[in-house]
């Protein structure tokens, strides 16, 4: 193959990927796309249609356009003929439908050409040689991005083999009672969606979760707050990822209404320990670390890449430093990226890395 640049991985960080590196200039030819399904959207998708998400957590940049502006925000203005999404969007309070999204990847996709560089593959290696990185059985490549993804639904291990139980991000259906474990977006959205199915729910939870508009503070999504994060020792910055890794729902009496009528019917309440309800639903995310996943566990392990604790240590672009030179460049964006970008799996976090990708393929001596 022939192509000079991959893109290991077929999801929303992946298309993110390629939609920034196809505004900026690159065609189609020149980049190869390796995933295992066409639809870039396909695991998000299944995954908020487990949940019955109807709307995005994700403000006004949360979109898969190479830009900031114009987002959805200016999609929906001109579709509804209103100005109501432009005023919320300037107050970072514009949250488009999933559907409106989900519309969004397919027009994306369309127009950047995506399905002229996918290929159908799953890739088990990337190794440094010399001129670039071999991806599989695929040929070299001279710029790669690794946009692996979450490495698989968490369970907790007292959970497994228990037939009552199912991930939230699974599809399933509402017993009448219903017991939730974890207190984060996940877990807060099937409080919601088993009231309303008629259940009584009981909240499994050790604390109470933070109440935070996105995933992390907001600063941490500006210049000044990510300097500070990068100027941190590992020790401090792995402490910040810890902290920050706790459960979070979004504040609003959308939330806080519902469960405060189905507690006083006696519906809802918090517990710390199973009580032995009908059924178990496990909101409790996703596995942490680069040795859950084979392909980058391979990889430190091959090429003794520096790490700390479960984290892959980055460059603030997002970049392998060991692998990454004038002439070459190994990056990471999506969930494994947190070193460089402690929102890695947002939105946002995808077009970080792939601006920073984006300008290191621009300013490779060989181009």
């Amino acid at each position: 193959m022939s192509r000079r640049i991959a893109i290991v991985g077929g999801g929303l960080a992946g298309f993110v990927t390629y939609a920034t590196l196809r505004h900026g200039g690159l065609t189609p030819a020149e980049i190869a796309v390796f995933g295992t399904n066409p639809d870039p959207a396909a695991v998000w998708r299944r995954r908020a249609a487990a949940i019955r998400q109807r709307r995005m957590r994700s403000e006004s940049d949360g979109h898969c356009l190479p830009t900031t502006f114009p987002g959805l925000a200016v999609r929906a203005a001109r579709k509804r003929r209103s100005i109501a999404p432009l005023i919320a969007s300037v107050c970072d309070r514009y949250h488009p439908s999933v559907e409106e999204f989900l519309e969004h990847v397919g027009e994306l996709r369309e127009r950047f050409g995506w399905d002229e560089s996918f290929h159908h593959a799953r890739v088990a290696r990337v190794r440094a040689v010399d001129g670039g990185f071999e991806v599989g059985r695929y040929g070299t490549f001279q710029h790669v991005m690794l946009a692996l993804g979450h490495p698989g639904l968490q369970l907790p291990p007292d959970l497994e083999g228990d037939p009552r139980v199912v991930h939230a991000y699974e599809p399933h259906d509402y017993a009448g009672r219903i017991e939730v474990v974890g207190a984060g977006m996940g877990a807060a959205t099937e409080w919601l969606n088993a009231l309303a199915a008629g259940a009584s729910v009981v909240s499994v939870r050790r604390r109470e979760p933070e109440r935070r508009p996105l995933n992390l503070p907001r600063p941490l999504f500006t210049r000044r707050g990510l300097a500070v994060f990068h100027a941190s020792a590992p020790a401090q910055r792995t402490e910040f990822l810890r902290r920050w890794s706790a459960p979070s729902y979004p504040p609003g009496r959308e939330w806080d209404e519902p469960l405060a009528d189905a507690a006083r019917a006696g519906r809802f309440r918090v517990s710390a320990h199973l009580n032995g309800a009908d059924q178990v639903i496990s909101a409790t995310g996703f596995k942490r670390g680069f040795r859950h996943d084979p392909l980058l566990a391979r990889l430190v392990d091959e090429h003794a890449l520096e790490t700390v604790e479960g984290w892959l240590v980055l460059t603030p672009d997002s970049d392998v430093p060991a692998l990454t030179d004038e002439g070459r460049t190994l990056a990471l964006a999506g969930a494994p990226a947190q070193w460089a970008f402690p929102a890695a799996d947002t939105l946002v976090g995808a077009k970080y890395a792939a601006r920073r990708f984006l300008r290191r393929v621009q300013g490779c001596r060989t181009r």
